[in-house]
């Protein structure tokens, strides 16, 4: 008897624990998307995801408009395949007005989930590698700030932000800022952060694909 009871004690424990978590998902999913708010005005720690190719020269376009004095320090990350972003990020912040200079910025590498040309049998364990240094990369960082626009490399960091803000480790409030070349229908990625709402905000460039996906945000061309 003593047996049973202490198993319905515990399944009580476990049902209790599985609605606060569902309760708390859903109070996450609730604000996301509402405006950001830095009352404090204090400099808030920024992660920005390049991409291979165009992604990056958008982004870096973006960060032009950026008061980069609210956003220390930044952290920038590619993918561990690509080189050339972070030199690119490199070379923005050196030529950048900012006082603090390179002092403000720092650089880092992620496992990518699958390379191109990639088997899917063997990306599942790269996958799972690319997950697990994300975690460790979010748990060192611990952005407040999550900047991306578009790049696969982006999807386990703002999975593992989600996953953050349900367990009330740190909320960071993610910024998806769609292509240009994104004229008809949302990237994968970005068709992921729309869909599963892991975006607090997605910027598109075009009306159509503001109409298509009406809790997106159009802000016309950025380019």
């Amino acid at each position: 008897m003593r047996e049973l009871i202490s198993m319905a004690e515990l399944s009580g424990i476990i049902i209790l624990v599985l609605t606060l978590i569902l309760l708390r998902l859903v109070y996450v999913l609730h604000r996301c998307g509402k405006p950001f708010q830095n009352t404090a005005a204090k400099p808030l720690i920024t992660l920005i995801v390049l991409g291979s190719g165009g992604h990056t020269a958008e982004m870096i376009n973006l960060l032009l408009a950026l008061k980069k004095e609210r956003f220390i320090p930044r952290y920038y990350v590619a993918a561990a395949t690509d080189n050339m972003s972070l030199q690119k990020a490199q070379t923005f912040e050196c030529s950048s007005n900012n006082e603090k200079g390179m002092e403000a910025a720092q650089y880092m590498q992620i496992y990518r989930s699958r390379e191109v040309g990639q088997s899917y049998i063997t990306s599942v364990w790269t996958t799972l590698i690319a997950i697990a240094h994300a975690l460790w990369l979010m748990i060192k960082i611990r952005p407040q700030v999550i900047l991306c626009n578009g790049p696969g490399t982006c999807i386990p960091l703002c999975g593992i932000s989600l996953l953050f803000k349900v367990l009330g480790i740190r909320w960071s409030s993610i910024f998806y800022v769609e292509s240009i070349a994104r004229v008809q229908r949302l990237s994968l990625s970005g068709l992921l952060l729309y869909k599963l709402r892991m975006a607090d905000q997605l910027y598109v460039q075009w009306p159509q694909l503001q109409r298509k996906y009406p809790r997106s945000i159009y802000v016309g061309c950025l380019m």
